[in-house]
């Protein structure tokens, strides 16, 4: 790729395709009975995986299979990896040599390993024996080359330097602080192959479950035709804005996002469009590659589908996938808000002609968009009354639902056929015309149909993402057979039996496509389980967080910035969700904890959301940003001007992690329906006053005591509490031996914290945690035993003993010496204090925003610059 970068030339189509199966799918794509028997392989994946995640799949599959589905699903991964990714540049990539058919087989095998010795394994109580080790060793050795071809080297160095670490951690080259005392060849292979603790575990069975069912859906979806549509629809509704390719391709993007997982194929797809348009209307090479990358990289935190790390979330967090969707809604959608923009001040700086000669005010647009993103959430939320009341009333509801979605999807796709086909449009025609709206919505308002049914079953009947998923996979069979025959029909032509035939031909690329999008994913999630097993069979989790506490000093925010650094570095040679599982595997732990000492109560959803949006940076980051390098390759820009461009237009993807880490309202945490939207409408606002403080433009170009005063209420904005607790503390001290009389006299629905002080298990050093102590309805004089702290005065200390087991405090206490010469004691007591609503602190930020808004204005009439 840097070939690309440095002759500055914009590839072909046919190059870009290549340049996003060789990244996404496999290079290598052999034709004939070769090409048909991977193409056999691949179908079997996804149709076996559709199975898995059907409710028929007790009744169809046998319970060894379901039992050991993850090891089927690797055995599927690792040999389409040795069949499509050449093991050199140099390697052929119309034949596959005897030595990937070779390694593909064996690869596969021993990833059956626990499948066809099951009963073996069960007998033995997981642990490997002389037979099983040297199977299980062969077996990380070929998984480790499958990811290094498909995924670059650093995966599978990385996870070979953790490995070494398991079995050479005792030597005197390992510093002390992390030294261990190493593990046998024998126990390390029980851990990482036989059990479920290492490549088996908790990241390949989300892998398995959920993520297959997403991919293999963007991928039907897009086969449907939706991609050209949303794309389409988006260019219909902004491009005659100023810098209007801009902000098509970043609602584009968005509604691409859903399709495909992979930024690159999001910056392929609707970047051949965009990037020569918004070129045109005045945006550098870089700056449309920019934009184009920093919005579909940002598809991967767009509910309701997320990239595959969301689904991990739920696995490692312990909540619903519904609840990662709604904690990581707020974030997601004023970044894109801020995205948009973004691209409306670059064009306003440079005065950008608009394309095409009709003329609508932003306000309509604007209208419009929120009426039918408005119009389309009612829609998914009110299908369930109706569902409701079939269910309630009518015998055998499942078939007569199923049979009203088929006579919608009928009745939708008559439209469609009285409008012709969408064709792609081409950017470098003399003359542009931009769709019409109102002329070409008709044309694929089918494909919302699949979605409306996702975001039901996710959002409404919260049923798992794999079922979800399977519904909505389910329904886009159907139309993929039947749109373009039925189409026919309704267009009375008389060639209904050759478009079924395609329709035929279509599914089954969207099969083949959707298994060959997976490859990479499959085994990121199960090299990274390698880093996983690591972490729990030495226990350098634990090291790490001292590490980190020290190198930081326990400085809360400087040890964030480290994590980012962390994601950021990483990410230069990891895929996102490799990247994150390692992350939150060394980190999320240690930022809790540390956040507990400082006084800080930092959730786990938060720190895991802070550690994928970092992890989504580092397509962006130059030097190795794959996304600036497959824009650059459309643009003929050079790709690294392009990361660092589309690195700064993603600043407030950098800031609002810090952002949310401290103001768990923005996530939705415990917050209502009115304090929700009130929340969602000044991030906003605070978001929008960010970007133009850092962008150097508001209404006109802004002086620098300006732009440091817009970036100064965005954050007033984004932490009103970090100015009220400093005129109102919000706890008052209370007397560590009055901890008692404090729990009863707390009213009930309160906290209170205190901060223990006592030696650390490990190092007998002395560290102090936070607790929050909940106060329950529980009467005066029990609510201690609740809580199932024990304590007693020894000169005038309040002591802490050990917590019994089950009790709320048991596990986070457990790294105490209770036992030592030192004792535990409470060293403070913090009562809730009395605080005056920290949004009346909003109004001083709006009335300065004001001021500056009007010195503007007045500022840009005088220089005669169009606001």
């Amino acid at each position: 790729m840097s070939d690309q970068k440095t002759e500055g030339r914009a590839l072909s189509e046919e190059e870009l395709q290549d340049l996003v199966s060789s990244s996404d799918a496999g290079a290598r794509n052999p034709e004939g009975s070769v090409g048909t028997f991977l193409a056999i392989i691949a179908i079997t994946w996804s149709v076996f995986q559709v199975i898995l995640a059907s409710p028929l799949a007790n009744y169809i599959l046998p319970g060894s299979v379901i039992n050991n589905s993850r090891q089927i699903h690797l055995a599927f991964a690792i040999f389409l990896a040795f069949m499509a990714y050449p093991a050199l540049k140099s390697s052929p990539r119309n034949y596959i040599p005897i030595q990937d058919w070779i390694m593909a087989g064996v690869g596969s095998f021993i990833a059956l390993y626990g499948y066809f010795f099951y009963q073996k394994i069960v007998n033995s109580g997981g642990l490997a024996d002389n037979t099983d080790k040297w199977f299980a060793l062969a077996g990380l050795i070929l998984l480790f080359e499958a990811a290094r071809r498909a995924l670059g080297p650093a995966m599978a160095i990385i996870a070979t330097i953790f490995l070494m670490y398991v079995f050479f951690g005792s030597s005197e080259l390992v510093p002390d602080v992390i030294r261990w005392g190493g593990a046998s060849l024998k126990k390390a292979m029980s851990h990482m192959w036989i059990t479920s603790e290492g490549v088996f575990g908790i990241a390949l069975g989300v892998s398995t479950k959920f993520v297959f069912l997403f991919v293999l859906f963007g991928a039907l979806l897009d086969k449907a035709g939706a991609g050209n549509y949303f794309i389409k629809m988006a260019f219909g509704a902004l491009g005659h804005l100023k810098g209007g390719p801009a902000k098509a391709a970043v609602v584009g993007s968005a509604a691409t996002g859903l399709i495909s997982g992979s930024s690159i194929a999001n910056v392929v797809t609707t970047g051949t469009f965009t990037i020569p348009l918004m070129k045109r209307v005045g945006f550098t090479s870089e700056q449309g590659g920019a934009v184009e990358v920093a919005s579909s990289v940002n598809g991967q935190i767009m509910p309701p589908v997320m990239g595959a790390a969301a689904f991990l979330m739920v696995e490692y967090v312990g909540i619903s996938y519904v609840e990662v969707i709604t904690h990581a809604f707020v974030p997601a959608a004023i970044s894109y808000i801020a995205l948009v923009y973004i691209v409306h001040l670059e064009a306003v700086k440079r005065n950008m002609p608009v394309l095409g000669d009709r003329v609508v005010s932003m306000g309509k647009t604007i209208g419009g968009m929120a009426a039918f993103f408005v119009g389309f959430a009612a829609l998914c939320y009110g299908v369930q009354y109706p569902v409701r009341a079939i269910t309630s009333v009518l015998p055998a509801s499942g078939l007569i639902l199923c049979a009203l979605v088929f006579l919608a999807y009928v009745a939708l796709l008559y439209l469609a056929a009285q409008v012709p086909d969408l064709e792609p449009d081409d950017p470098h025609a003399k003359e542009v015309e931009l769709p019409v709206v109102g002329e070409i919505y008709k044309s694929g308002l089918y494909f919302l149909l699949p979605i409306i049914v996702l975001v039901y079953f996710l959002m409404i009947e919260q049923k798992s993402p794999g079922l979800s998923a399977f519904w909505a996979t389910t329904l886009l069979f159907v139309i993929l057979l039947t749109q373009r025959p039925l189409k026919a029909i309704f267009r009375g032509e008389s060639e209904t039996v050759e478009r079924f035939k395609d329709g035929i031909v279509d599914l089954l690329q969207g099969l083949v496509d959707g298994a060959r999008n997976m490859i990479g994913i499959g085994l990121a999630t199960a090299t990274a389980g390698v880093i996983v097993g690591t972490v729990t069979l030495t226990g350098v989790g634990q090291v790490m967080a001292d590490l980190v506490e020290f190198l930081s000093g326990g400085n809360l925010i400087l040890m964030l910035v480290m994590v980012g650094l962390l994601s950021l570095v990483l990410g230069m040679g990891l895929p996102t969700t490799a990247n994150y599982i390692v992350v939150s595997s060394l980190m999320a732990g240690v930022v809790v904890e540390l956040g507990a000492q400082s006084g800080l109560i930092v959730p786990l959803i938060a720190v895991h959301l802070f550690v994928f949006y970092f992890g989504i940076m580092a397509d962006v980051t130059p030097p190795v940003g794959l996304a600036s390098f497959a824009a650059a390759a459309v643009s003929g820009g050079d790709a690294i001007k392009t990361g660092f461009t589309a690195f700064f237009y993603s600043l407030r993807t950098v800031a609002l992690p810090f952002v949310f880490i401290f103001n768990t309202d923005l996530l939705l945490i415990d917050v209502t329906l009115v304090q929700g939207i009130l929340v969602f409408v000044i991030s906003s606002i605070a978001i929008l006053v960010f970007t133009a403080g850092t962008m150097g433009y508001f209404v006109t170009k802004s002086r620098i005591y300006e732009s440091v005063a817009l970036v100064l209420i965005a954050f007033s904005l984004f932490r009103p509490d970090f100015f009220l607790d400093r005129i109102q503390p919000p706890f008052a001290q209370v007397q560590p031996t009055a901890l008692a009389e404090a729990v009863d006299a707390a009213a009930p629905g309160s906290e209170l914290r205190i901060v223990l002080n006592g030696p650390d298990f490990d190092t007998g050093e002395l560290k102090d945690t936070t607790l929050v102590l909940p106060i329950s309805e529980t009467p005066a004089g029990a609510r201690m035993d609740e809580l199932g702290l024990l304590t007693f005065e020894e000169e005038g200390k309040l002591v802490v003993e050990e917590p019994l087991f089950g009790t709320p405090f048991a596990t986070t206490l457990q790294g105490y010496d209770f036992y030592g010469d030192e004792y535990v004691t409470v060293k403070e007591v913090k009562a809730p204090a009395d605080q005056m609503p920290k949004e009346l602190l909003f109004i001083p930020g709006l009335l300065l925003l004001a001021l500056i808004f009007f010195a503007q204005k007045a500022r840009a009439s005088k220089q005669g610059v169009p606001a």
